[in-house]
């Protein structure tokens, strides 16, 4: 037996209706076309559907049997429809967004906030792209954007500017760093440096300034949680190098210090990694520039 979605519908048309020709005019076909559309259907089933002596016209045991299946497919089928026609006007879709920048949770969570609440029909997720290869990830579409300061040439992916920021040092206000207007990188030299547990070519203060400087120092310290880092760190218990929209608050704070890496600061750059055949989806443009809205909102508060 062979059922298309358009049986289905003329089971549920009838039973609503009451008649084939109301049914008609609902599913906009003429009176004859359904009724040789039932004798079609009835010949395949081999059974009645339809006990024509009542008025109105009523569905048979089997027909009741058809009615049941046409109430659980239809709604599934009409409810794809709608999912496939938001995909093609961009309304739609999926987000799934890595992050290779460990600090980057501390501005990301409220963008993400005010996507929800202007595109409840993307499906949001995050995976610290720290556990994993995010960039792989992007092009075998396991992830959708990736956060990322170190943008490469690979075909079919597009990085796009996020912001700049700067990598900040941060010690305790009794620190005998604290009496210089910026550290080098000889200063780390005999320092507990307190950072997040990420590879060294990951970290700022490493990838731009120790290890260019060929500077070791004396311990490393890995901790989880911005708020512990800064707790350590006003506890005289090392220092640490963190992005300037980590530091907006601390920096009015008299438990600590604040300054610039090296004479003329080290300025990095956050991008938004995407396959290009994506950067035009309204709901991606969308998300970089809420991105781009929050950061400038850290940077001058």
């Amino acid at each position: 037996m062979h059922i298309e979605f358009r049986h289905l519908r003329t089971i549920k048309a009838i039973h609503e209706c009451g008649g084939v020709a109301r049914a008609a005019d609902q599913l906009n076909i003429t009176q004859s076309a359904l009724s040789h559309q039932i004798k079609a259907l009835e010949d395949q089933a081999g059974v009645e559907l339809f006990v024509r002596r009542s008025k109105p016209m009523r569905l048979s045991a089997a027909g009741m049997r058809l009615l049941r299946l046409a109430n659980q497919v239809l709604p599934q089928v009409e409810a794809l429809a709608a999912e496939f026609e938001g995909l093609r006007d961009g309304s739609s879709g999926r987000m799934h967004i890595a992050i290779e920048c460990h600090a980057c949770f501390e501005w990301l969570f409220p963008v993400l906030e005010a996507f929800r609440k202007s595109w409840p029909d993307v499906d949001v997720d995050i995976r610290p792209g720290l556990a994993f290869d995010a960039l792989p990830a992007l092009i075998k579409e396991e992830v959708d954007l990736v956060v990322s300061s170190d943008p490469e040439d690979i075909p079919g992916v597009t990085f796009t500017e996020l912001f700049d920021y700067n990598a900040v040092f941060v010690a305790s206000a009794s620190h005998p760093l604290a009496e210089k207007p910026y550290v080098e990188a000889e200063d780390f030299r005999g320092q507990t440096l307190i950072t997040y547990p990420v590879e060294r070519t990951r970290l700022d203060v490493f990838s731009q300034l120790l290890i260019p400087a060929k500077v070791e120092p004396a311990s490393v310290r890995q901790v989880e949680l911005t708020a512990v880092i800064l707790l350590l760190v006003a506890s005289n218990r090392g220092v640490s190098v963190l992005p300037d929209w980590v530091v907006r608050e601390v920096k009015y704070s008299s438990d600590y210090v604040t300054r610039p890496l090296t004479e003329h600061g080290i300025t990095r750059r956050l991008y938004a990694a995407t396959r290009t055949a994506d950067i035009e989806k309204p709901f991606v443009a969308e998300l970089i520039r809420l991105a781009r809205q929050e950061a400038r909102r850290l940077q001058t508060a």
